[in-house]
């Protein structure tokens, strides 16, 4: 009961909203996710309770983001900075949602939540203050690339959350990026709502710095006709865990992820999806990676589920990883839970080391063991980096990558 009571004196009830209660509410009922649950039951107890250590700040001091907007095309945001955001342009209309609409939403979304399930969202939401929510709608053609930028301020917890409703015919690239600090945590909830013939190419980029933690949630829902593509990349964080919840509310929709954790030390980075098939004719391609060294540990679990009504789903999911050192420790489970008998469905998981064969061969050509390291682990990142919209010139994340490892 601790990051309750840490939460109502950060503030008072007077100025809670009413979301903060409701969702104040619900976690007294279940403080602390259940660590035998299969959801948590692989989360370091005590690196997560050094995610709740810190006190909780609504400030959002200044901060430098990683490369400049050099792009006057591209629309840049940052949670907590942002307010009264109007563009409107002859083709396109980014709006902010407002209070009203964003309290409908979200309080409809708290109705479905599990305790335990939805944990994450809920503690995300009792700390999120009406400034740390930004809610946009967005609507028609030809819109220029999104950024949105999330960040967490040294020895604090902040918590920012993003609503996004994405309106008929429409059609995106947008960039999230998740930045953590020295001795931070930094909850996100993301609540996606994709209308009929929309779709969107969503990157996912989330890294830390010293000691820094992150709990990271999605949640998406999809109409039909719709494509949500997600590309997504987390590494650098003492502990992390990204939850994304899919669904499909009618089928006919098309969802393609992309993912990748990468741990080292003594890091646990951890992703969980679920996947719902709530019509026919639904489409999935799903491939998560996790590289892991050192001491560190990697999680994976995902589920993939087909109702009766889900019939002619075409769904696959695989789970490829990379453990350099015998120390490091990689779980993954991917599952599926299928009532309908006509659908087309296939997951599978592969645990490996660099290949010593390509190494020593490309050893043979004058090539040092650490530029061949450098070489195969290029050819392993890229398949993810490139599904990530983000443009090279402004951030060269595979270079960024093989620098870190």
């Amino acid at each position: 009961m601790e990051i309750i009571e840490r939460i109502k004196t950060n503030k008072s009830i007077d100025n809670q909203t009413e979301i903060q209660k409701i969702c104040l509410h619900k976690l007294q009922l279940s403080p602390l996710p259940n660590p035998k649950s299969e959801l948590w039951r692989l989360s370091n107890q005590s690196k997560f309770s050094n995610f709740l250590d810190y006190s909780v700040s609504e400030k959002n001091p200044k901060f430098d983001t990683p490369y400049p907007n050099t792009s006057q095309n591209t629309v840049r945001l940052i949670i907590g900075e942002n307010c009264q955001i109007k563009l409107i342009e002859e083709n396109y209309s980014i709006q902010q949602l407002s209070e009203d609409e964003l309290v409908k939403y979200i309080k409809k979304q708290i109705s479905c939540f599990d305790q335990n399930e939805n944990w994450g969202d809920l503690l995300n939401l009792s700390l999120s203050s009406s400034k740390n929510i930004l809610g946009l709608k967005i609507n028609g053609s030809k819109i220029p690339p999104i950024e949105i930028f999330s960040h967490a301020s040294s020895n604090s917890l902040n918590a920012k959350t993003l609503v996004i409703f994405l309106e008929k015919n429409c059609d995106i690239d947008l960039l999230q990026i998740n930045l953590g600090k020295d001795n931070s945590s930094l909850s996100q909830s993301t609540f996606f709502c994709l209308e009929a013939n929309s779709s969107v190419n969503h990157g996912v980029v989330s890294y830390g710095e010293n000691k820094s933690n992150l709990l990271n949630s999605l949640n998406v829902i999809q109409q039909r006709d719709s494509e949500y593509n997600l590309g997504s990349l987390h590494f650098k964080f003492n502990y992390a865990r990204f939850e994304i919840r899919i669904k499909q509310s009618e089928g006919n929709a098309k969802t393609n992820i992309k993912g990748m954790q990468i741990t080292k030390k003594d890091e646990q980075i951890s992703t969980y999806t679920r996947i719902d098939f709530n019509g026919p004719n639904g489409f999935l391609d799903q491939i998560n990676k996790s590289l892991a060294d050192d001491e560190s540990h990697a999680i994976f679990e995902g589920s993939i589920i087909v109702p009766k009504i889900a019939q002619k789903t075409d769904a696959s999911q695989l789970s490829r990883n990379l453990l350099l050192s015998n120390l490091a420790k990689i779980d993954t489970k991917p599952q599926l839970e299928i009532i309908a008998d006509d659908v087309k469905c296939k997951h599978g998981a592969t645990i490996s080391q660099l290949n010593e064969e390509e190494l020593f061969y490309m050893r043979t050509r004058g090539i040092t063991l650490p530029e061949a390291s450098k070489l195969q682990l290029s050819s392993y990142f890229q398949e993810i980096i490139s599904f990530i919209p983000v443009s090279k010139d402004k951030w060269d994340l595979l270079d960024k990558l093989l620098n870190e490892n």
